[in-house]
This record gives structure tokens, sequence and C-alpha cells, in this order.
């Protein structure tokens, strides 16, 4: 089995990471490792990179709606005092007790959760400044190895993104979508889902939700994915699979 893997992305890498399937095809000599491939999938925002890689809407589609899903965000962001934090060395147990331990200290507008349920030892909590402050306060308490405040506009895949949904569904209503030549795993459930109406209503939900990354990685990777692809520029999906499995073949493909 083989998979293709998109990444975290704003609409600039969007294309790039499209641009890179194109190299991958030209590589490779065709079509054909590019009809190899089994599933498909991608982190946050990257998932609109793997729809388009399998057919479910139209690149132009797809542009359309992640630049409106980043204004939207932006535009939720900018609502209320928010952030995202990037804990280092503890496992979700724990990163979930010292969430915990930090909403005990303030208010329901400055709540926190595991936003980004990485690989084991990565996961990125989202929620109210104060919140955030708290986190980052009691983190070596809980032994963390440390704490890295991510550069974004606000806390995404929580509910301070409410307000982009309503924008989104609207968006999302009026665009095509096809039953996707392949699977695509959600990042809400770490499942494929196969009716675009469904692929519409998770799609809407994923600016609000936890995105499940470790159970989908360690999912493909118990199936018997033999090579993965990352496709765009960096290498954080390659990191995160060698987190869970050092054994793991996976290589990056830029533009």
């Amino acid at each position: 089995m083989e998979t293709f893997v998109g990444i975290r992305n704003r609409p600039s890498i969007y294309v790039t990471s499209l641009a890179a399937v194109e190299v991958l095809r030209a590589r490779d000599g065709g079509q054909g490792i590019i009809d190899s491939v089994d599933v498909t999938c991608g982190l946050s925002l990257g998932e609109y990179t793997a729809l388009a890689f399998a057919g479910a809407f139209s690149f132009e589609d797809g542009l359309k709606l992640v630049k409106l899903r980043g204004e939207a965000m932006q535009d939720a962001a900018d609502a209320a005092k928010s952030a995202m934090v990037s804990i280092i060395g503890l496992d979700s147990e724990k990163v979930q007790q010292l969430c915990d331990a930090a909403n005990q200290e303030v208010d329901e507008e400055n709540k926190v959760q595991i936003a980004n349920f990485l690989c084991p030892g990565n996961y990125a909590v989202s929620g109210g400044l104060k919140g955030i402050e708290a986190v980052e306060a009691k983190a070596k308490s809980f032994k963390a190895r440390m704490t890295v405040r991510l550069a974004v506009a606000g806390a995404f895949h929580t509910s301070f993104m409410d307000p982009a949904v309503s924008r989104l569904e609207a968006a999302l209503a009026s665009t095509e979508l096809r039953t996707p030549r392949i699977p695509v795993i959600s990042n809400v459930d770490a499942k494929p889902h196969a009716d675009p109406d469904t692929i519409k209503e998770i799609l809407a939900r994923q600016v609000t939700s936890p995105v499940q990354w470790e159970t989908t990685v360690k999912t493909l990777l118990t199936k018997g994915v033999e090579k993965c692809f990352e496709l765009g520029p960096g290498k954080v999906i390659a990191g995160i699979v060698k987190r869970v499995d050092k054994s793991a073949d996976i290589e990056n493909i830029g533009a």
C-alpha cells in the first residue's frame, strides 16, 4: 500500500503542494506512481490538498475554499484574544491534565484544550490567551521538556473558530464535490468518507474540532502502508511519521 500526504498550509502552499504532485508524476515517468496511491490525508488545511488530489473537487474550487477558510478563521481569531502553544515531551494524558489545571485558573472565555494530536510527545493546545499563558507557566511542573508558542492568528480547532463555520458551510454548499477516487482520511475522526455531503459537513466541523493526526498516522502504518509521500515544502509530516515509527518509509517531494 502507498499513501500521499498533504500538509498544513496556506493558499500558496495549497498550490505548491499540488504542483509537487506533478513533480512526482514527471519524476517517476508518468501516471503510474500516482495511480498506485491507495489513500491520502492532510494535516488541517492540508486536507483540502488531499481532497483535490483525490478528485473530490477541482483545483480552482479548492483554492477558493482555502482562501475563504483562511479569511473566515482570521476574522474569528481577530474577534477574541487567543493563541496556540506546542507542548513538547508529554503524552496526551499529561497534556490533558495540564489543560485541566490551567482551566481551573481562568474564566470560560479563556479555557484551553488540545487542538492538534500530532504525535507522541508533541501536542498543540489552543484557547484563550490567559489560558495559554497558564499552560506555559505550569508546563515545567508537569515535566514538559519545553513549550513553543505558535505563530498563528488564534485558537484554531476550538470553539473560538465558531464564527467561521457558517461562512465555510455556505461556501461548501455552493461547491461541487464528487466522491473521492481514493479514500481521504478526515482530521475530525481519522476515518475516510465517500459521500460528498458528509465530506462538506466534516470540513465545516474541522475548523472547530481537534486534529486527529496521531491516530491517522498510526492507523495507516498498522494497516500496512509501505511508502509515504509528503508533498510540498518542508518536512513537518515526515518528522511526525518518523516519531510514530522510525522505520516508516516517507519521502518529501517539493515543487
